[in-house]
């Protein structure tokens, strides 16, 4: 495998965009607590509330994205809900870059 850096990692998270709204996750303040390993990536996924219907779909972005950069790289991804102040960040940017 070759070895991928931090700044590898956290510059193609930081392409990872949210499917309706027009800003990236890191962003949106989602992405959180990004390490990597040899091997493997971990990060915390923060969403406005643990049920959110793109949930999914978010996980797999993150997911491909990462494959695409390393096919073997191992990804694990906690989820977490944000804070009432993360919140009202994100519903603030939600609210400037939707896009319907």
């Amino acid at each position: 495998m070759t070895e991928l850096s931090q700044s590898d990692i956290n510059t193609v998270l930081s392409k990872v965009m949210h499917p309706e709204i027009n800003y990236s996750l890191v962003d949106l303040g989602m992405i959180k607590d990004v390490v990597c390993k040899e091997d493997a990536v971990d990060l915390i996924l923060k969403l406005p509330f643990l049920q959110v219907p793109v949930r999914d779909l978010l996980i797999e972005r993150i997911k491909k994205t990462l494959a695409d950069l390393n096919d073997s790289i191992q990804v694990d991804i906690n989820i977490e809900q944000m804070s009432q102040e993360e919140r009202d960040k994100f519903a603030k940017m939600a609210k400037e870059g939707w896009k319907l």
